[in-house]
């Protein structure tokens, strides 16, 4: 399978990135997991407890659960992980999914007190250990975990699903912190399948795991996920049968083709699911003029969104005139959905960017500094760079350069802030409006756009703490109108999943908010 570029980690306390969470999938698993239909199971636990209120879950974990090393899994080591991602020295970017937990914020955020500036490592462990103290999560015994959560969390269930809630194991992390996940002999995992070997720019191989609570019903021996990231290529080799599956890297050049041979109408091997994901770009609002949003909104306004679906991406994706995408329940509108229920919240319009540009002071473009768009490795990224980059000359009258740069390295960049505007896209964790307003919040571990807003971070942690579910989607849909009035972020496309896969290939799944899964896969050759 390929997964389209080399992983930048596979430390699931850390990753961010899709191409990560797929050889994570195989290696790790959560209390529980999502099944092919996106709901969440019995993983790890084989039951859970809740309590009245929904704020205490009380996991009991299956007999006999192993590392891939055969050490022993216990309810300690849920325990372990969690702490070790909210440590601020870790600096995981998405430690923020643990804040539903009693004490996680508190244990993880604790250093952007300016007291703490110059203290040293073993006083911030120190002032860590303390606040530990008092964290929701604790081991009851080997096989119960109890956790108490700040305010009920409708979908945390999923939340422990996810690779964030995954265990590490911790003399191999503790031997080895920077580079444990890179040598398969301390790749230790509790999932279905094991590490073999991580070649660079290759593939990374994994086999089946013979420790697996679940192993007799594991029907793959071996997959070997390939880090191709021209799509040309990726498209050739499984039309070679080189590769049986495309989940990243389907040549969108010769889409139409493709579908005609290979789609509803063909063989049947060409998929185009939904997706609860959307692509987007960045601006990094401390570099000028993006500091002003009269500029973000006329950028924004100034896209051709149909234009971009119909003659680059061509996988029936709709344009984005908001954040977040159709399919997510919201009981407070007719339509039962949140995004119907808000509609289009933005629209082109480039009459209007035209003004709002000559406002912030440069009227018909003139005096606008050269920005540079910022984009991964992909045929398909370059094509909607350069179309945005025609798109801006033709109807603002701007110049921008592109840039792109290898997966770890760009992520790097836009980390650190060193870019004008990035590309980025963003799938859903869960099934809920917050997975996508969250992570926008002043300072959030996600949030590389440089921008906060006091009142968003106010909406969102209303919502995130209500258990009045009326009032917290009120409250989501007045954060997503600010945010995409404040626009740091620009909404190009929600995605759809297009895939190849072989009609060999039997048993997968690809819910809306998961990575292709191939735990239940089986193959004939």
């Amino acid at each position: 399978m390929n997964i389209g570029t080399n992983p930048q980690t596979i430390d699931p306390r850390v990753s961010t990135g899709f191409p990560e969470s797929h050889v994570e999938l195989a290696l790790f698993e959560g209390l529980m997991r999502l099944n092919d239909q996106g709901n969440a199971v019995p993983a790890a636990a084989e039951k859970v407890d809740v309590n009245e209120d929904n704020t205490v879950f009380t996991f009991h974990l299956r007999d006999g659960l192993k590392w891939s090393n055969g050490d022993p899994l216990t309810a300690e080591d849920f325990v372990w992980s969690w702490k070790s991602t909210l440590d601020p020295l870790l600096a995981s970017e998405y430690a923020y999914q643990l804040y539903y937990i009693k004490g996680a914020e508190e244990m993880n955020t604790f250093t952007s007190d300016p007291k703490w500036a110059n203290a040293s490592d073993e006083e911030i462990k120190a002032e860590f250990e303390k606040l530990a103290a008092n964290f929701g999560a604790v081991a009851l015994d080997d096989k119960t975990l109890q956790v108490t959560l700040v305010a009920p969390t409708p979908y945390f269930l999923s939340l422990t699903a996810h690779h964030t809630y995954y265990p590490v194991h911790k003399a191999s992390v503790e031997a080895n912190p920077d580079g444990w996940f890179r040598d398969p002999e301390t790749t230790v995992g509790n999932g279905p399948f094991k590490m073999v070997s991580w070649t660079d720019k290759d593939k990374v191989v994994v086999e089946k795991n013979p420790n697996y609570w679940d192993a007799d019903n594991i029907k793959l021996d071996r997959i070997e996920f390939y880090l191709i990231e021209e799509e040309s290529t990726a498209t050739t080799m499984w039309e070679n049968g080189e590769l049986d599956i495309v989940q990243a890297g389907v040549n969108t050049a010769e889409l139409d083709r493709l579908k005609e041979q290979y789609g509803e109408n063909g063989t049947g091997e060409l998929k185009i699911l939904p997706d609860m994901a959307f692509y987007y770009y960045i601006c990094n609002v401390e570099k000028e003029p993006l500091n002003d949003k009269r500029v973000r909104q006329a950028l924004a306004y100034a896209i051709d969104r149909e234009a971009i679906v119909e003659e680059i991406t061509k996988g029936g994706e709709p344009p984005a005139r908001s954040l977040v995408p159709e399919g997510i329940p919201d009981p407070t509108g007719s339509a039962n959905d949140f995004r119907k229920n808000a509609g289009d919240l933005f629209t082109e319009d480039v009459q209007k960017a035209q003004q709002l540009l000559a406002e912030a002071g440069y009227p018909n473009g003139e005096g606008f500094p050269k920005l540079t768009i910022l984009y991964n490795k992909s045929e398909a990224h370059q094509k909607i760079a350069e179309a945005i980059q025609e798109m801006w000359k033709k109807n603002l009258n701007i110049d921008v350069e592109l840039t792109n740069q290898e997966w770890a390295v760009y992520l790097d960049s836009r980390n650190t802030g060193d870019f004008d505007i990035a590309r980025a896209g963003w799938m859903g964790d869960y099934l809920d409006p917050m997975t996508f307003l969250d992570m926008w919040v002043t300072g959030g571990g996600n949030n590389d756009t440089n921008w906060g807003n006091a009142q968003y971070d106010s909406l969102v942690e209303f919502a995130r703490k209500s258990a009045d579910q009326n009032e917290r989607m009120k409250a989501m849909h007045e954060a997503e109108a600010l945010l995409m009035d404040e626009m740091p972020i620009i909404p190009i496309y929600h995605y759809t999943r297009i895939v190849l896969v072989s009609k060999n290939v039997q048993g997968w799944s690809m819910p809306a908010t998961s990575p292709l899964n191939l735990r239940n896969a089986s193959i004939t050759k």
